[in-house]
């Protein structure tokens, strides 16, 4: 479904689940490269842009939670940007149908919108998916500080599970970014000029764009050492915890073991000593019962229970 909107001089239309019907449009009108809607028709793209004389073709990445809130996944933007045209393409409604909806509510109540040209929309398109990353982010970095928080308390499967999460998380944003962080760096360096005339104008706000994605880079990188940092911090207090219960079994066994010894020997059908006397039971419990004491006192004395 092709929706479009006037802004000036400027036409956005924006493609959510296209069809082949769409497809077809986009190619006969604006006669786009068909390598480039080979690519619009496929899913899980490379992040990349192509560079022709009269159009830019942007295949952007960004992260996004599922519908329960716990797993991020790949939300895939497609964009032709043209001098008086943005052609936008989402899979599914999201960050860019939000923003086309918010610009078309003020068109209609004759708001100011601010765009002059095909740059600045795309600014603002690149503006508004960095913002709900930035937020997906920070969500993440709350993930990480309640699992810090809980790290003693919660349950040893539902640290583990959180953590495994988590970790998931943030190498996926990882992967994301990282391919998109040297493309962007193009914009600043001005080898992507774009259709304005004044180039220096737009610096600017590219230079923020790339400071969206540093930003993005620097705080994925710290949670990154965070989450690896817990996990140590868990599996240490796991292995120390497995330590001391071994621990706790060895010396039970060390004092059961002469107990043992005596029990077998006086079970055995030989003749022992004191085996007829009337307090040979008890005198043995007694001695039992006394060596257990030393093991235990001993034990105690030397502070390995």
């Amino acid at each position: 479904m092709i929706n479009s909107l006037k802004i000036g001089d400027l036409t956005w239309r924006h493609l959510t689940n296209p069809t082949e019907e769409d497809f077809d449009f986009l190619r006969d009108t604006f006669h786009f490269h068909p390598l480039d809607i080979e690519d619009c028709k496929s899913v899980n793209q490379r992040p990349k842009i192509d560079i022709y004389d009269d159009y830019y073709f942007l295949i952007l990445h960004f992260p996004n939670f599922d519908r329960q809130n716990k797993f991020v996944k790949i939300k895939e933007v497609k964009i032709f940007w043209g001098k008086d045209y943005i052609i936008s393409i989402e899979k599914n409604p999201w960050g860019v149908a939000q923003l086309f909806n918010e610009y078309e509510e003020r068109i209609q109540n004759e708001e100011n919108t601010n765009i002059k040209s095909s740059d600045v929309l795309l600014y603002r398109i690149l503006e508004k998916l960095m913002t709900e990353s930035v937020y997906l982010l920070r969500k993440v970095g709350l993930d990480v500080e309640l699992i810090n928080r809980e790290l003693l308390q919660a349950k040893q499967v539902k640290i583990i599970e959180r953590i495994s999460v988590t970790r998931k998380n943030i190498i996926l944003i990882n992967t994301i970014f990282k391919p998109q962080l040297k493309m962007f760096h193009l914009f600043e360096l001005g080898k992507i000029t774009g259709f304005t005339e004044d180039v220096e104008y737009m610096e600017d706000y590219w230079g923020n764009i790339l400071d969206y994605y540093q930003k993005v880079w620097d705080m994925t990188e710290d949670y990154e050492e965070l989450i690896e940092g817990l996990s140590q911090t868990f599996d240490s207090m796991q292995t120390n915890k497995t330590n001391e219960t071994m621990k706790i079994l060895t010396l039970i066994s060390s004092i059961i073991l002469p107990l043992t010894f005596i029990t077998g020997l006086y079970g055995m059908n030989v003749s022992l000593p004191f085996q007829d006397a009337s307090w040979a039971f008890y005198g043995l419990i007694g001695i039992m019962v006394l060596i257990a004491a030393m093991f235990y006192y001993v034990f105690k004395h030397q502070k390995w229970m």
